[in-house]
Protein backbone atom coordinates (compact mmCIF):
# COMPACT_ATOMS: atom_id res chain seq x y z
CA UNK A 1 0.00 0.00 0.00
CA UNK A 2 1.27 3.45 -0.84
CA UNK A 3 1.14 5.98 1.93
CA UNK A 4 0.91 9.24 -0.01
CA UNK A 5 0.45 8.34 -3.66
CA UNK A 6 -2.76 7.44 -5.44
CA UNK A 7 -3.10 3.71 -5.98
CA UNK A 8 -5.65 0.92 -6.03
CA UNK A 9 -5.16 0.47 -2.28
CA UNK A 10 -5.01 4.23 -1.62
CA UNK A 11 -7.61 5.84 -3.89
CA UNK A 12 -7.54 9.02 -1.80
CA UNK A 13 -3.84 9.48 -2.42
CA UNK A 14 -2.29 12.23 -4.48
CA UNK A 15 -0.28 12.45 -7.68
CA UNK A 16 3.48 12.60 -7.22
CA UNK A 17 3.79 15.90 -9.10
CA UNK A 18 1.17 17.51 -6.83
CA UNK A 19 3.06 16.51 -3.69
CA UNK A 20 6.36 17.71 -5.13
CA UNK A 21 4.83 21.06 -6.14
CA UNK A 22 3.55 21.56 -2.61
CA UNK A 23 7.00 20.81 -1.18
CA UNK A 24 8.57 23.20 -3.69
CA UNK A 25 6.16 25.94 -2.59
CA UNK A 26 7.16 25.39 1.05
CA UNK A 27 10.86 25.64 0.19
CA UNK A 28 10.19 28.89 -1.70
CA UNK A 29 8.43 30.32 1.35
CA UNK A 30 11.44 29.43 3.49
CA UNK A 31 13.73 31.10 0.96
CA UNK A 32 11.81 34.37 1.16
CA UNK A 33 12.14 34.35 4.94
CA UNK A 34 15.94 34.19 4.80
CA UNK A 35 16.52 36.20 1.61
CA UNK A 36 17.76 39.30 3.46
CA UNK A 37 20.05 37.41 5.86
CA UNK A 38 23.65 37.82 4.72
CA UNK A 39 25.29 35.70 7.38
CA UNK A 40 27.40 32.89 5.89
CA UNK A 41 25.16 30.20 7.33
CA UNK A 42 22.04 31.75 5.82
CA UNK A 43 23.75 32.16 2.45
CA UNK A 44 24.84 28.53 2.56
CA UNK A 45 21.30 27.38 3.36
CA UNK A 46 19.92 29.58 0.57
CA UNK A 47 22.38 28.07 -1.91
CA UNK A 48 21.34 24.59 -0.81
CA UNK A 49 17.66 25.52 -1.13
CA UNK A 50 18.20 26.81 -4.67
CA UNK A 51 19.78 23.48 -5.62
CA UNK A 52 16.93 21.60 -3.94
CA UNK A 53 14.42 23.72 -5.89
CA UNK A 54 16.20 22.80 -9.13
CA UNK A 55 16.01 19.10 -8.26
CA UNK A 56 12.35 19.39 -7.25
CA UNK A 57 11.53 21.13 -10.53
CA UNK A 58 13.26 18.38 -12.49
CA UNK A 59 11.38 15.74 -10.49
CA UNK A 60 8.06 17.52 -11.09
CA UNK A 61 8.74 17.59 -14.83
CA UNK A 62 9.55 13.87 -14.84
CA UNK A 63 6.42 13.02 -12.86
CA UNK A 64 4.27 15.14 -15.17
CA UNK A 65 5.84 13.46 -18.19
CA UNK A 66 5.02 10.01 -16.78
CA UNK A 67 1.43 11.04 -16.07
CA UNK A 68 1.01 12.44 -19.58
CA UNK A 69 2.48 9.26 -21.11
CA UNK A 70 0.13 7.04 -19.10
CA UNK A 71 -2.85 9.26 -19.92
CA UNK A 72 -2.07 9.07 -23.66
CA UNK A 73 -1.42 5.34 -23.65
CA UNK A 74 -4.11 4.10 -21.25
CA UNK A 75 -6.51 6.96 -20.58
CA UNK A 76 -7.14 8.63 -17.23
CA UNK A 77 -6.32 6.78 -14.04
CA UNK A 78 -9.20 5.04 -12.32
CA UNK A 79 -7.25 4.61 -9.05
CA UNK A 80 -9.41 7.06 -7.12
CA UNK A 81 -12.42 4.89 -7.96
CA UNK A 82 -10.66 1.69 -6.89
CA UNK A 83 -9.66 0.80 -10.45
CA UNK A 84 -6.62 -1.28 -11.33
CA UNK A 85 -3.23 0.27 -11.98
CA UNK A 86 -2.57 1.28 -15.55
CA UNK A 87 0.82 -0.47 -15.52
CA UNK A 88 2.35 -3.00 -13.18
CA UNK A 89 0.52 -5.08 -10.61
CA UNK A 90 -1.78 -4.09 -7.79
Amino acid sequence: MTRFLKSESNPGGRRLEDILMEIRADVLIRCTKISDDVRPEALHVMNNNVKILEHLTAAIELAQDSTQLLDRAFGPSEAEHGGPPRIGVA
